[in-house]
């Protein structure tokens, strides 16, 4: 409704009795919804001027995302390790649309920067992966995930080199190869 209506951020959105009949709810319902839409920050009531839709994006969904799922160790893993499934899938979709020009303009930035974070690398292949959802969900999972105290990682600038070299072969086994190379997983084979 929202998108329908092309409601952006600091619009007024409908009443309680409005949302009701438009949707077809009792209004005890909208009521309930509204309630906990405004508890996770999505929208703001103002006394006497009416319900309106706040600007829930970036740091607002990692709280959102720490507060209600990410409270143990074993869920923080789980973010690192959906992380990965996420770069590589985009690096097999990459393998797909790749062209040499990619692949020679990534790896002169490898070898000529004199410093780059894996952050900017991955940005770069999941840009040639063309996936916007993909895209959206890895910036969301690299923001909690680096916002986590233990997780500074240096990786070895060849091992970027080799993950290029493997995708510029177009070898889906040296590109994930290379990947798990590159992120250190010693049982990569036998779990990706």
């Amino acid at each position: 409704m929202i998108t329908i209506d092309g409601l952006k951020t600091g619009d007024k959105i409908p009443s309680e009795r409005e949302l009701s009949e438009r949707l077809n709810f009792g209004r005890s319902s909208v009521r309930e919804a509204l309630r906990a839409l405004e508890l996770l920050g999505l929208i703001e009531t103002r006394r006497g001027e009416g319900t309106f839709i706040r600007d829930f994006r970036g740091h607002q969904l990692v709280q959102l995302l720490s507060t209600f799922i990410l409270q143990d160790e074993k869920a923080k893993r789980d973010v690192f390790e959906t992380k990965n499934y996420i770069e590589m899938d985009c690096l097999r979709l990459a393998l797909q649309r790749v062209t040499n020009q990619h692949i020679d303009t990534l790896k002169e930035w490898v070898i000529k920067a004199n410093s780059f974070t894996d952050d900017e690398f991955f940005h770069r292949i999941i840009e040639i992966s063309d996936n916007h959802l993909f895209s959206r969900m890895w910036l969301i999972l690299k923001e909690y995930y680096y916002s986590l105290d233990d997780n500074h990682v240096n990786y070895k600038r060849e091992n970027y080199l080799g993950l290029l070299e493997a995708l510029g072969e177009k070898d889906l086994g040296k590109t994930l190869s290379a990947y798990g190379k590159l992120r250190n997983l010693s049982d990569f084979n036998d779990k990706y």
